[in-house]
């Protein structure tokens, strides 16, 4: 699959290029023989993609006895890390909570992997705030429900049909839903509070950043 995070992406010019970057699984040897394994190194370097990867096309075409010319393939995959490789791409990656492997040359490694990191922490950042709304709202989902479902214990308790072991287990559950919608109304306020400095954090660290969202 294409990463998203990449600033630009050779056009694939052969079926068989296409077929490998898709499904090197099932390439006939036509396809083994006709790719055009710069391109497909291009297409792996611009999407940061480790160069153990070759390993899938050498064993996808080992069975048609073809083997990928690793020099181009190389030569490619060269080409499309000098693009992966910007700051800018490096702190896209991080702030959608890509992983970065080390793939990037010496001479472009440290400032790519500085803005992932940057970035990085932007993503755990809102993924905490995130956590914590969803937190909030999971409760009071919960504190809703169990409203609903003391509305409908109370009808039942008394419905004269209902008999005293089902009322006596109904106490016991109308019990059980009274203290868990007094935890729930303890915790929702924390969580606000909680939410509140996430938050400002949050704000305080994009106020500090270099690269645009």
């Amino acid at each position: 699959m294409r990463s998203r995070y990449s600033r630009s992406l050779l056009v694939v010019g052969t079926l068989a290029a296409s077929a490998v970057l898709t499904g090197c699984n099932s390439m006939s040897a036509q396809e083994c023989l006709s790719t055009d394994w710069r391109t497909v190194g291009y297409e792996d370097g611009v999407n940061g993609y480790a160069g153990d990867r070759i390993g899938r096309y050498r064993n996808a075409c080992s069975e048609h006895g073809v083997t990928p010319n690793l020099e181009q393939y190389q030569s490619g995959r060269d080409q499309g890390l000098r693009e992966f490789c910007k700051p800018a791409n490096g702190f896209r990656v991080g702030s959608h909570g890509g992983g970065y492997n080390g793939v990037c040359p010496a001479d472009l490694d440290q400032s790519f992997a500085d803005a992932y990191q940057s970035g990085r922490q932007l993503y755990v950042l809102r993924s905490r705030v995130g956590s914590t709304q969803d937190e909030i709202y999971a409760m009071r989902s919960e504190m809703e429900q169990i409203e609903r479902n003391l509305v409908t214990i109370g009808a039942q308790l008394v419905d004269p049909t209902t008999t005293n072991e089902q009322r006596a287990q109904l106490v016991i559950d109308t019990k059980h839903m009274a203290e868990r919608k007094g935890e729930i109304k303890a915790r929702i306020p924390q969580l606000e509070g909680e939410l509140a400095l996430q938050q400002r954090e949050l704000d305080d660290y994009r106020a500090t950043l270099t690269f645009a969202e």
